[in-house]
């Protein structure tokens, strides 16, 4: 006699899920204008691709361009070039 196949998993709870949403809006608010933001919504996409079993890749993503954000603004202050600043 065979073994019978184990249950398959528990369907995970539907539309709650919003890896792919805190992940794209870390990666534009990122890269565009907000580094800050675009660090907190990229651990937000990690936490829920964890909690739902999807793909960090945006979270690590929206982490990185918001890093790089925050580098480059602080470059572009100190060399006094920052066109936002008015130095008069």
């Amino acid at each position: 006699m065979n073994a019978p196949y184990p249950p398959p998993p528990p369907p995970s709870a539907a539309g709650r899920d919003r890896t792919t949403l805190w992940g794209v809006l870390g990666i534009v608010l990122g890269l565009i204008c907000c580094g800050i933001l675009g660090i907190v919504f990229g651990y937000l996409s990690i936490r829920d691709a964890k909690r739902y079993g999807q793909s960090p890749v945006l979270g690590y993503l929206a982490i990185a361009f918001g890093v790089i954000n925050i580098i480059g603004t602080a470059i572009w202050r100190a060399n006094g070039t920052y066109p936002l600043w008015n130095n008069n």
